[in-house]
């Protein structure tokens, strides 16, 4: 295993205010709910607005929270890795969390719910499987820490190949951070996938509003060799990722003399890279007591030495931390007198962010499926990535720079017209919309200057043929056979060099001989 990249460590000093603070700020979707409800103070919105395919269902089984008696669910379609988003207004440059909460209620009928993907933009965020937690009668939660890239993101339902139903959500939330928070994370490269939250000895129910400002779940962690005491009178504040007061009144401790060993998170981690975050507070009644110093390792390797647990308050974390299996967070007092003790802890996993489509290209990509009547089932979110679930007929480019280079929608039963942006999208090589029902005139793509192949044919396509096509330096075919086009063929189409031009079954006029 690498040694920690960084770790830092902050005390603080300040006191935690005692008023209630305010309401998260976000957006909060009761998926499949077709009214918007106040639930513990907050206004959750109907999903319809964020999402234009599957189908809201009411579960016929008892819930214990309302967010859980209504989920949208999505059809499987004969082609796996498909995927189903919601799109939500976010205030770009934002640092959000965006929790998603599953709760199966048999809705597909099957005993078992099925297992799929999840996805943030472009990102493969985690596989939801929420088999154990249902047959424990639990619903189940992801959270993430995400930055805004732009002026919408996208959460994604996908269909894998273990997924054996229709894949579902229950609720969808997008709650604005503090600027401080996690802020040793380079958001514009990661994203941070929760792994395990604990506020250690307690045993109450989950830490959450208007205990954490931000509705953060602080799920209760004890462990039966261990003492657990408490601490009432606690006065922390300052650390960066302000963690609540209540997790630290409560704690776990060791002996006099002896090392403190908890296992934690309970599951195995998978080989990946992880942040961790430790939070500590001294429970001494007396300022007088001796120092409280700890040496912190995870695995057998040294996290932090020498650490001095404060009375206001201490945190240690690393950014980056190799883990895989099980994982063991020791403490050990420093000069073999001290108790040690441990408040809470957080760990994620940090995320390589799969980047984005071109926003000119995705922006030009909405405006071509508005012009649709029936466009693609699948065609939303990000449309190249991940790149195994891009939308359907779209080819994207390779590199850092993410361009939409092909479109191929042959024989997809399209209705509507063919918008003019789409000879905006100028990375295009190929269009290909032939055996479809689509009406109106040709727009002008002479703006896509690498064009080759553009394929119109068995459509109902009507005036007249541009001129301008015979200026695209590479087009190379130009199928327009069987549609209602009139007029004249262009003169720089006839004859032009390298062309493939089709145009029989039209009402057009060829040029006279020159």
């Amino acid at each position: 295993m690498s040694v920690l990249h960084f770790i830092l460590i902050f005390s603080c000093f300040l006191s935690i205010s005692l008023s209630q603070p305010p309401p998260p700020r976000g957006t909060f979707i009761n998926c499949g709910a077709t009214s918007p409800s106040t639930i513990s103070g907050r206004q959750w919105l109907p999903d319809l607005g964020f999402v234009s395919q599957g189908t809201p269902k009411n579960l016929s089984i008892s819930v214990l929270s309302p967010i859980l008696s209504t989920v949208r669910s999505f059809p499987i379609i004969k082609n796996v890795l498909v995927k189903f988003c919601y799109v939500v207004p976010v205030f770009r440059g934002a640092k959000y969390m965006v929790r998603t909460t599953y709760f199966y209620g048999g809705v597909n009928g099957n005993d078992s719910p099925p297992v799929f993907d999840q996805i943030l933009d472009g990102t493969l965020w985690s596989v939801v499987n929420t088999t154990e937690d249902y047959a424990n009668g639990m619903s189940s939660y992801y959270e993430g820490v995400f930055i805004a890239q732009g002026k919408t993101m996208s959460l994604c339902i996908g269909a894998n190949s273990y997924t054996d139903s229709d894949p579902f959500i229950s609720a969808l939330e997008f709650v604005i951070l503090g600027g401080s928070l996690y802020n040793s994370t380079n958001f514009k490269q990661n994203g941070l996938s929760l792994i395990a939250r604990h506020s250690f000895g307690y045993n109450g129910s989950i830490i959450r509003f208007p205990d954490d400002q931000f509705d953060r779940f602080w799920e209760p962690f004890g462990e039966n060799d261990v003492a657990v005491s408490k601490n009432e009178n606690v006065s922390v504040s300052g650390i960066w990722n302000l963690p609540p007061a209540k997790v630290f009144q409560t704690e776990l401790t060791g002996q006099s003399g002896g090392a403190l060993v908890v296992k934690w998170p309970a599951a195995p981690l998978q080989n990946s890279t992880y942040y961790i975050a430790l939070y500590f507070a001294d429970d001494r009644s007396s300022s007088d007591a001796p120092e409280r110093l700890l040496n912190v390792s995870i695995n057998g390797f040294t996290y932090y030495s020498n650490l001095s647990v404060s009375q206001e308050g201490s945190s240690v974390f690393a950014t980056q931390w190799p883990l895989s299996g099980p994982m063991t967070v020791s403490l050990t007092p420093f000069d073999n007198s001290s108790v040690p003790l441990i408040n809470a802890g957080e760990i994620f996993e940090i995320l390589a962010l799969g980047g984005r489509t071109l926003t000119r290209d995705v922006s030009l990509m909405e405006q071509v499926k508005s012009s649709f009547q029936n466009p693609p089932h699948d065609w939303s979110g990000d449309p190249c990535l991940p790149r195994q679930y891009s939308w359907t007929g779209v080819t994207c480019s390779e590199g850092p720079r993410i361009r939409v280079i092909s479109l191929n929608l042959t024989g997809m039963s399209l209705s509507g017209s063919l918008s003019p942006s789409i000879a905006k999208i100028t990375a295009l090589t190929d269009i290909l919309l032939g055996n479809n029902n689509l009406t109106g005139s040709l727009p002008d793509f002479s703006t896509l200057k690498m064009l080759q192949t553009l394929h119109l044919e068995d459509n109902q396509f009507n005036g007249g043929i541009p001129s301008s096509l015979g200026n695209i330096k590479n087009l190379r075919e130009l199928f327009l056979q069987n549609n209602n086009l009139t007029g004249q063929i262009p003169n720089n189409l006839i004859g032009k060099p390298g062309l493939d031009l089709r145009t029989t079954g039209n009402q057009l006029i060829s040029p006279p001989p020159s």
